[in-house]
């Protein structure tokens, strides 16, 4: 049926009710990429077998991402109450137990991870400090029902646009709400909106950038796999305030779900008349193509974008006439990414007001962000803007594992910069990282403990950088390889004193000559690593040391006999019995079979193993 209505709308939401929460409950598996990685279809397949066998009357489904990665394969088990009890770690072999508790009427307790309310209270620490506005409905809908979606408010943001807003008043609430884009820049969208609404020329088009490539990160592909109805949401109400008749979504080719799941969303969408011709009723066409990325990070940049939809090289191009003028063949164009246009129907439906009643002052509503590495609780995360990095590393993180030292968390990506231990407090928002040398980015957050080696952190990201540049302007092309071999000479124990100013004259050059954004934050690992642990450089340099016993080549581990009990648990771990000793007496290092991989220093309880 063709939605013409709000009443069409109030008859598919009823009927997504049915299936969201049906009277005899629900078990839900999450069935993102991190599930499918760790096993959630055989968990999935497992349950469908023993609800038949036991005879148990709660419906199965699918769901996204729950955001808590580290707890993965995850099932959820829905009351008719509305109560949602989570369960961890999840296998094929406890399924039939699980199964067996529930058809009994009890629900199990081995293996929960713990409850969220019906009003979305949780005793759950990863959630505690959340504010999931924006990936609410991940992890909490079926991604391929688009009933589901409607159920819980979708599209109605988009009736209230096209049954009684001009497209100026839908562009002023997105500029009164302060909505910032998510992708990196912070541009306000509402004025991004405004002059391409402006601009001279027909047609105008409006771009999905899903195009996401920073290593760590993976905030969109979560939104597109668990709730992609909300993108088009969003790019529709857009389309309508800009004029625009014709949309792309480019998805990052190495994202095969979630180009699945944006393939069943606009087909659903189109089915039910919101997207196409006269949608609602109203007059307004629209729709929306699905482009798969081609595999160049480079083509995250909205230029290179744009030239790779039009089939040419994603390369981007000077700036000096912007895509919301001359854009996608040379029409105006507005682009945004995934979490911004995810944020576009809560602002209509919600009000401005509302919205900006969440945030600071310049950033307002929240952000998601991918918290990964030396960190407890590694996932995605929805946090109001403002709270700080000390909050998100460990109130929500839960804290360094094994009991290491905090040391710097970098932010932003490849191209973001590293916040050490004395910035803790800062409130994490567009402008507070900006002072202190990172960036928001698109949603990258890295935490490293103090076996964290930063110059070799750096030539990591250089390396990344140099083999994504697209090589069009000299000052990306040369400059970030020269920086990476010089770093790669440091790290090699080959350094000299003058390629730390050396390495500030580049960043500074390459700043400032670049043609685009990758190029113009490429230095930005390097100059912050450089002013918070320049000690570290110099450590390099001067004593020929890795302070962190990372560089291979500048590090020797040894075994302090005093401090040694001969628990042999570092003999246990080597991986090339490079240890020997008796128990309960002090071992010794072979140093010509040991290869500096640092397991021992690792497993070490006594801090016997020390870096040399």
């Amino acid at each position: 049926m063709k939605i013409q209505g709000i009443d069409d709308l109030k008859r598919i939401r009823e009927d997504g009710r049915k299936k969201l929460l049906p009277p005899e409950g629900k078990i839900v598996v999450g069935m993102a990429t991190c599930g499918l990685a760790t096993g959630s279809g055989d968990v999935f397949s497992a349950l469908c077998e023993e609800r038949e066998k036991q005879g148990l009357k709660m419906i199965v489904g699918k769901t996204g991402c729950l955001g808590f990665c580290q707890v993965e394969p995850t099932v959820e088990v829905r009351t008719s109450q509305g109560e949602r009890n989570i369960y961890q770690a999840m296998t094929p072999e406890k399924v039939a137990s699980l199964v067996a508790e529930l058809t009994s009427g009890n629900m199990p307790s081995k293996g929960l991870l713990g409850r969220i309310t019906e009003d979305g209270q949780t005793e759950i620490g990863f959630y505690s400090k959340q504010n999931r506005l924006v990936s609410a409905n991940c992890g909490l809908i079926d991604p391929e029902g688009i009933e589901e979606y409607i159920a819980t408010g979708g599209y109605a943001a988009l009736y209230s646009v096209i049954s009684g807003m001009t497209p100026e008043q839908v562009i002023e609430e997105i500029r009164v709400s302060g909505l910032r884009g998510r992708g990196g820049g912070g541009f306000p969208t509402g004025r991004k909106w405004e002059t391409t609404r402006q601009a001279p020329g027909e047609p105008r088009y409006v771009i999905c950038n899903a195009d996401e490539g920073d290593p760590g990160a993976y905030m969109d592909r979560s939104l597109l796999e668990g709730n992609p109805h909300s993108v088009l949401e969003g790019m529709i109400i857009g389309a309508y305030a800009i004029g625009s008749s014709e949309g792309y979504v480019y998805v990052r080719n190495e994202y095969p779900l979630a180009v699945k799941n944006v393939n069943i969303a606009v087909e659903q969408a189109r089915g039910y008349g919101l997207l196409g011709r006269d949608i609602m009723g109203s007059g307004f066409d629209f729709d929306v193509k699905v482009v798969r990325g081609g595999g160049a990070f480079v083509c995250g940049e909205e230029t290179a974008l744009i030239a790779s939809i039009e089939g040419k090289i994603g390369e981007p191009r000077p700036k000096y006439i912007f895509p919301a003028e001359k854009g996608l063949w040379d029409r105006p164009t507005n682009l945004n990414n995934v979490e911004t246009w995810a944020n576009v129907p809560l602002i209509i439906e919600k009000g401005a007001d509302w919205y900006t009643k969440i945030g600071t002052k310049n950033s307002k509503g929240t952000k998601i962000f991918s918290l990964v590495g030396k960190i407890n609780n590694t996932g995605l995360i929805e946090v109001p803007m403002g709270i700080t990095l000390r909050e998100i590393i460990f109130d929500i993180g839960g804290g360094i594992p094994n009991k290491r030292k905090f040391k710097a968390v970098q932010t932003g990506g490849p191209s973001g910069g590293c916040i050490t231990e004395k910035h803790l407090d800062l409130p994490v928002d567009f402008d507070e990282l900006t002072k202190v040398g990172s960036m928001m980015g698109s949603g990258g957050m890295i935490v490293m403990d103090d076996r964290t080696c930063m110059v070799d952190m750096a030539r990591y990201f250089m390396g990344f950088l140099k083999e994504e540049s697209c090589g069009k302007c000299v000052p990306c092309r040369e400059g970030v390889v020269r920086i990476y071999e010089i770093l790669s000479d440091i790290c090699a124990g080959k350094g000299k004193p003058a390629d730390i100013e050396l390495l500030g004259e580049l960043s500074a050059v390459i700043k400032k000559a670049a043609l685009c954004g990758l190029g113009n934050t490429a230095p930005n690992p390097i100059l912050s690593t450089i002013r918070y642990f320049q000690d570290e450089y110099e450590a390099h340099i001067k004593d020929k040391k890795c302070p962190a016993g990372v560089c291979k080549e500048l590090t020797t581990f040894t075994i302090n006999a005093e401090a040694c009990t001969g628990c042999m648990l570092c003999a246990k771990h080597c991986p090339t019995e490079a240890i020997a000793g008796e128990k309960k007496k002090p071992h010794i290092i072979d140093q010509v079979k040991c290869i500096k991989c640092g397991v021992c220093f690792d497993s070490c309880k006594f801090n016997a193993v020390e870096i040399r």
